[in-house]
């Protein structure tokens, strides 16, 4: 398994390069396409399916407008990069890479759960005493309500913004076409 993650994250490397190196827009923005749905490919060997299909979405949508922004211009053939552009680029790229290789070697081993990682972590208190210490029927709602109150009333707060706006945009273009009709 850590062999194809590192050889995901080396043919992403080099996709990175190869976008930032190649003259040629279409081909530059092919490179990056292929960079985002190798990164989705690792994130579902990573066992985050989640992430991997938001990456895949993202990825899909952005190469189709990336794609249809670039088709259009004319690229100029023969054009060079500076060097010392293309230089720091690769250095960057290379120190990105080294990094993530140290963060991939720092991960804890497959199969480990987390709360076997971190034995004082807040959801092992709540699962242990959460039910008894909230009095609530089920340990969701012990969370949800009791220990992650705030959390979850900033979540209520910010989607009842999110709908009050939406209505008042609505009304407003409502309202506007009802005058232009009259």
């Amino acid at each position: 398994m850590t062999e194809i993650l590192a050889l995901l994250i080396l043919l992403s490397v080099v996709g990175a390069i190869v976008a930032v190196v190649t003259p040629n827009l279409v081909y530059s923005v092919i490179s990056v396409g292929a960079v985002g749905f190798l990164l989705a490919i690792a994130f579902l060997l990573l066992s985050a399916p989640d992430i991997a299909v938001v990456q895949i979405g993202v990825e899909s949508i952005s190469l189709v407008l990336l794609l249809r922004a670039t088709l259009g211009r004319e690229t100029q053939q023969g054009a060079t990069r500076p060097l010392v552009g293309v230089a720091f680029a690769v250095a960057v790229v290379a120190v990105i890479g080294l990094f993530g290789l140290q963060v991939f070697y720092e991960f804890p081993e497959f199969g480990l759960p987390a709360m076997a990682r971190f034995a004082d972590a807040p959801a092992a208190t709540y699962l242990a005493t959460g039910a008894e210490a909230t009095g609530a029927p089920n340990i969701v709602t012990a969370v949800l309500l009791d220990f992650r109150g705030w959390d979850t009333l900033g979540e209520g707060t910010v989607l009842f913004c999110a709908v009050l706006g939406a209505t008042a945009i609505m009304r407003r273009r409502a309202r506007r076409k009802d005058d232009v009709s009259k």
